[in-house]
């Protein structure tokens, strides 16, 4: 079949995910040399942003396996990025398609950490090889320039001194410091002073001092050139593990992080704390990073919120990123297309304002895991249905304001599939394993057991018909009345059906399946729409939406791509290859005739312009 691609897209923005986190990890945050950006990594991802601006971000997504650190070159003009199986790819800042400068594999394991010198030459690379913890090369042919050796167990951190002569130092979950003097890099001496694994180690800014940080809450000062003990700052510093440290440009404070929930800012002179900053109590309170760059002083928790700290009112960050740094799940609309809501499979809920791109967390006792339906009711309410089996609500204390989840968890009986909500009617149809229960506002009204497991549902307010996709390949069509389903007719499909959707105008149903096809019925007798066959996509269709206009659709897949279809010219459409590149599309909505949004596992939301043809 012939198909004409008039449509051109583009991608407006993207609301990034968050830092990947795990407890007891460190994270490392990269800063631009200029002062413009930072960077960390998420899966696969590499995520770049905007320090003044956050909502402007992009996302570097060539690595196979997961990223573990990325780290900006001193001249900021190339990113060195390491991964899980040991690989370093340095890459470009400068063009949008971030071309490859060169792949080295310095060791056999996950890569913890990187530095570079300061005429960009050389990297040193360290983490968990087998053979060897760390390697010291040259960034332009990977020609070795030393050995790092001297320590029994994983290396966490690394830095170079910035000015010459040059020094390497590293921190080991052996509980030691080791120096290296070079090049090419030999090992020096090691430093003993901590009793627990060394976690951070930085040079400051003149190289005249680097500083140590542990899981024994210690940070010590050292003689950049000579390796000496200067003292050791705070007694100790922190109550719970050190995961992080960063010198502010004068090289005069320190800011730490710690899992004691706390950030701290200490003068270097005096080894005396200047401010603390109190993050919460919740153990996702917990900081696993820091960054101090220019005026902006970073701490990332271990839910993977980022906060901007205020120096003058320490207990209120400036301003907090929220998002998601898991898989997103699910995707809902608010009526009045100003607000998305997201929600990730650890159960967390964002709504996204369209106008700004920033992101507030929905607060309350949510389902704690995953999320499998989600919609948006009336006045600013969430209704949503999660793996714990329960329907809950979550609604606004005032106009305007996030909704929060209420106490009320309404028991399913058995694990929700999917759900669907009519607004006018405050009606509720979710599918289980088991039925389909209908509620209206709280109440169970009815319910209809199901021999077949239910992967989707959806509701037409205008006719009351309820379509329900099987896993059985069929589309199930009920009627609803007085509260009550009654069967219908039934549609064949050559896959497992993953979505359906009424139209806007109630005249259509598309289903899409697991056969990697759309198929658009009418619905005054679900007879096919028209005899083309919409089978594009080259794995599984995950998910589908109508533009509020009722005359495109769009569709999204485990193939990475989004595909807009045109009703009236059934051959006409744009395919957006790799729109959440590496990851699968878990969802999409329509904010407007020409806007998409989609979300997918690589825990990002973007924004796309699809202009009418």
């Amino acid at each position: 079949m012939k198909c004409a691609i008039t449509m051109s897209y583009s991608n407006k923005y993207t609301w990034a995910a968050l830092p990947r986190t795990a407890r007891g990890t460190p994270l490392v945050l990269g800063g631009d040399p200029k002062g413009k950006n930072f960077l960390y990594t998420n899966g696969n991802s590499v995520i770049i942003r905007d320090i003044e601006n956050p909502e402007i971000s992009d996302t570097y997504t060539e690595h196979s396996c997961q990223v573990n650190v990325a780290k900006y070159s001193p001249s900021g003009f190339y990113i060195s990025s390491g991964d899980v199986s040991g690989k370093i790819r340095i890459w470009d800042t400068v063009n949008k398609e971030h071309i490859l400068k060169n792949e080295f594999q310095p060791i056999g394991g996950p890569i913890k950490d990187i530095a570079w010198s300061a005429d960009n030459q050389r990297m040193v690379a360290v983490g968990e090889g087998r053979e060897r913890f760390g390697h010291v090369f040259m960034s332009e042919t990977g020609t070795s320039v030393g050995e790092i050796s001297g320590q029994s167990k994983p290396i966490n951190s690394v830095d170079f001194k910035p000015t010459r002569p040059f020094r390497i130092v590293t921190a080991s979950e052996d509980n030691t410091l080791a120096v290296f003097e070079g090049p090419p890099f030999k090992f020096k001496c090691t430093k003993q002073e901590h009793t627990r694994f060394a976690q951070a180690v930085r040079y400051s800014p003149d190289g005249s001092l680097f500083a140590s940080a542990g899981f024994d809450g210690k940070i010590f000062l050292f003689d950049g050139a000579t390796s000496e003990l200067k003292g050791e700052i705070g007694s100790p510093a922190h109550k719970g593990g050190v995961y992080g440290i960063a010198w502010s440009p004068d090289g005069k404070q320190l800011l730490s992080c710690s899992g004691d929930k706390t950030c701290a800012i200490w003068d270097v002179e005096t080894l005396q704390r200047t401010t603390l900053f109190n993050m919460g109590t919740a153990v996702e309170n917990q900081q696993v990073s820091c960054l101090w760059q220019g005026k902006h002083l970073l701490s990332v928790s271990l839910s993977g919120v980022i906060n901007y700290l205020d120096v003058s009112n320490p207990d209120t960050p400036l301003r907090v990123l929220m998002g998601h740094n898991k898989p997103i799940t699910c995707l809902a609309l608010h009526p009045d297309r100003h607000t998305v809501y997201t929600a990730s499979h650890d159960g967390c809920v964002t709504a996204w304002d369209v106008k700004t791109g920033s992101g507030r967390h929905v607060l309350g006792a949510g389902h704690g895991n995953q999320v499998n339906g989600m919609r948006a009711a009336a006045a600013g309410q969430l209704l949503s249905c999660g793996i714990d089996d329960t329907l809950r609500r979550a609604a606004p204390a005032q106009e305007g304001d996030v909704p929060s989840y209420t106490d009320v968890a309404i028991p399913l009986g058995s694990q929700p599939r999917a759900m669907d909500h009519v607004i006018e009617d405050d009606i509720t149809i979710v599918a289980t394993v088991k039925e389909l229960a209908v509620f209206v506002g709280n109440n169970k009204q009815s319910s209809l057991p199901i021999k077949y497991e239910p992967t989707c549902v959806t509701i037409d307010p205008k006719t009351k018909h309820v379509a329900v996709g099987g896993a059985d390949n069929k589309v199930h069509i009920y009627s609803l009345s007085s509260g009550a389903l009654s069967p219908g007719a039934e549609l064949e499909h050559l896959g497992a059906v993953t979505d359906a959707r009424y139209s806007p105008d109630s005249r259509y149903l598309v289903a899409c399946d697991a056969n990697r096809k759309l198929i658009l019925y009418t619905t005054d007798e679900y007879k096919l729409a028209h005899n083309k066959e919409w089978g594009f996509h080259t794995a599984r269709v995950n998910c589908v939406g109508w533009s509020p206009d009722s005359g495109r659709l769009a569709s999204g897949s485990l193939d990475t791509a989004l595909i807009v279809w045109t009703v009236a010219a059934p051959a006409k459409h744009t395919i957006i290859k790799n729109a959440h590149p590496q990851s699968q599309i878990t969802g999409l909505a329509w904010l407007d005739d020409e806007t998409l949004v989609s979300v997918g596992q690589d825990a990002n939301t973007r924004v796309w312009s699809v202009p009418k043809a």
